[in-house]
């Protein structure tokens, strides 16, 4: 399985044009086994959590979707290419943790730890990040559509990677993610995709979002002081109430500036 998911992923990636943006779910049999499945038990993560004496446990191509998870420590755990969809993970302990290529789509990881962890090529559309600590992390990958409300995402790592143009723009996607009130203080987010993000009375001190996509997006009552917008496209986003506007870099630099909404309709 472990072959099967990487030939996967390369096929994916490097039959990709070099502008071309990651989607994992192409190709990808989402109805199969190896994705709905679950080949474990809570009962045999304990077991290996607890025969393994504190030490980061092997859960590699494993397929856990679907299972019960919520608060065990899996800090610094393999889970690469592991499928995890629809799994709770509720308070669970991840952080330093290699999410490399793994599936976490509608899994449940409120409230959970994943400080440092290794995000690349993950794939984690709709899944439930509310209050989650993300700070220090990677997540080059896709979060279409997932719930990042009150989340932590500090000194967060989802830039774009320009020296893997033969994979396409590995970036991280937070296409209509729910950041409401979430904190991304020193994040970041260079070249990445947030289109209809909704990011209301969030954090964004010294975010650098140079190059990235904010068309649609809502940042009323959001705090960009620092923050870097040089060709930023906020073609339809919502820049209203704005706080710490005037310390935000290259803001003059900002992309479709004309189409933006920068005053609350009467």
């Amino acid at each position: 399985m472990r072959r099967l998911a990487a030939l996967l992923f390369a096929s994916i990636f490097l039959a990709a044009p070099a502008h071309a943006e990651q989607d994992l779910l192409l190709g990808a049999d989402m109805g199969s086994a190896a994705m709905t499945k679950a080949e474990m038990t809570r009962a045999d993560v304990e077991a290996l959590i607890a025969k393994a004496d504190g030490k980061p446990v092997d859960l590699s191509d494993k397929a856990l979707a679907g299972l019960d998870l919520s608060g065990l420590n899996l800090k610094g755990a393999n889970l690469r290419t592991a499928r995890l969809n629809k799994a709770n993970l509720r308070g669970a302990d991840l952080s330093g943790a290699n999410l490399e290529q793994a599936w976490f789509i509608k899994a449940d990881l409120s409230g959970a730890k994943l400080v440092g962890a290794k995000m690349f090529g993950i794939t984690a559309r709709d899944a439930n990040l509310s209050g989650a600590d993300l700070s220090r992390s990677m997540p080059i990958g896709d979060f279409k559509g997932a719930n990042m409300a009150g989340a932590t995402l500090v000194d967060l790592k989802g830039g774009a990677d320009i020296k893997n143009q033969s994979m396409g723009l590995m970036r991280a996607v937070f296409v209509s993610v729910n950041l409401k009130g979430a904190n991304l203080k020193g994040a970041n987010l260079g070249r990445s995709r947030l289109e209809y993000a909704d990011l209301t009375d969030a954090d964004l001190t010294d975010v650098v979002l140079m190059g990235s996509d904010l068309s649609g997006a809502n940042l009323t009552g959001a705090t960009v002081s620092g923050a870097d917008f040089k060709n930023v496209d906020v073609s339809g986003a919502r820049l209203v109430s704005l706080k710490g506007q005037d310390s935000a870099k290259d803001w003059s630099a900002r992309v479709n500036v004309d189409r933006a909404i920068t005053q609350v309709a009467d």
